[in-house]
């Protein structure tokens, strides 16, 4: 017979469980948390090796809040290219020219687990968001989440309907998917746009005129709360917050060249000389970059730009040795002129990786964390 016998307390009652063991030793876990959001982000990934609650630490909201109050945030730029009919993705660490910086300030990220043709592209927090595109020429429903902090992706709720190359944008924490459908059924119809809320990880329609059902997106861009979205010929707005459809304007339709960046509410992309030009959205205008044009090439293709923290950086393929192409980038300042003309200071350009040729530049994005 055997005999099991229980630790009780004094008391006569069991013990209680002991507590969760605290990030750091002799420091409450506000503190921990204020201490590591002060340590540079490109330790994360083997900070969260040490244990269990250290990975949930700095996966948790509250580490990004903290970071956000101490702006101890970094931003770092995303390069999605296509090299030889397969597509890479790399990453560019903020401040990449200073030589404080303990690795290469480029490398390679997993690959996404499918590889889609003209999926549609958003940016929230520390998250890469890849949504539909096509393979074998169907459209598909999926979205792919990359997050930045841990190096992994992870596939995410899926659309009502399968898109390729759709219009994405964010406004006030949700993402606005427009198009990249053929409307051949009434299932189509409703969902021409949908809205993705990553609080709740739902899709939702968003209603639309039936008169913009049927345009193909290949361009997009939000500026001041209202999406943006370019066809073949013309374009549409979506103002979110009045919930109201309208069509772009016929100058900002003949100016918009390539892929587009939105910064202090001016909209640039490249002219067909190959110059950077600002859309100003209240003046319908659009206006030469001065200042840059020394150090830059004429962009005819293969240019695209992004908001990094608040300036302009661009990136494009310049030329290299016969079997290579060099990628190349350069981070702007940009301003507007007392005349309300548009300026730009170049703080910094270069190489930042090469690759073989015929390799062409799909998309970049910029997340801050």
């Amino acid at each position: 017979m055997t005999t099991t016998t229980t630790t009780t307390t004094s008391g006569g009652q069991p013990p209680r469980p002991s507590a969760e063991p605290q990030l750091i030793p002799d420091l409450p876990d506000d503190v921990s948390i204020n201490c590591l959001s002060r340590i540079p982000r490109y330790y994360y990934p083997k900070l969260s090796l040490v244990s269990r609650s250290w990975r949930s630490a700095i996966t948790s909201s509250a580490l990004f809040t903290t970071r956000s109050l101490l702006h101890t945030t970094q931003t770092s730029l995303y390069l999605n290219l296509r090299i030889n009919y397969s597509f890479h993705w790399y990453t560019l660490l903020s401040n990449c020219h200073s030589r404080k910086i303990p690795q290469k300030p480029i490398f390679p990220l997993p690959r996404i687990p499918f590889q889609p043709v003209g999926p549609a592209f958003a940016v929230l927090g520390p998250k890469i968001y890849v949504i539909g595109g096509s393979i074998n020429e169907i459209p598909l429903n999926l979205m792919w989440v990359y997050d930045c902090r841990f190096n992994r992706w992870e596939e995410g709720p899926r659309m009502k309907v399968g898109r390729e190359f759709a219009a994405a944008g964010v406004v006030d924490g949700k993402i606005y998917v427009l198009g990249g459908c053929v409307v051949d059924s009434w299932a189509r119809s409703v969902n021409w746009a949908e809205v993705f809320d990553p609080d709740t990880g739902l899709w939702a329609p968003v209603p639309s005129p039936i008169e913009v059902r049927e345009k193909w997106m290949h361009a997009s861009a939000v500026v001041e709360g209202r999406v943006y979205a370019m066809a073949d010929r013309g374009g549409v707005v979506y103002d979110v917050g009045l919930g109201k459809w309208g069509n772009v304007s016929k100058r900002l339709d003949l100016g918009w060249r390539g892929r587009a960046a939105v910064v202090r509410g001016v909209l640039y992309c490249y002219d067909y000389l190959g110059k950077i030009r600002g859309y100003d959205v209240e003046e319908d205008v659009w206006k030469e970059l001065r200042g840059v044009g020394k150090g830059l090439p004429r962009f005819l293709c293969g240019a695209t730009m992004v908001n990094f923290d608040g300036r302009l950086c661009v990136v494009w393929e310049g030329k290299g040795s016969g079997k290579e192409v060099e990628i190349m980038c350069a981070d702007i300042e940009v301003w507007k002129d007392g005349d309300g003309m548009l300026s730009g200071r170049i703080l910094w350009s270069d190489v930042i990786l090469t690759v073989p040729n015929g390799a062409a530049i799909v998309h970049c994005m910029a997340s801050e964390f």
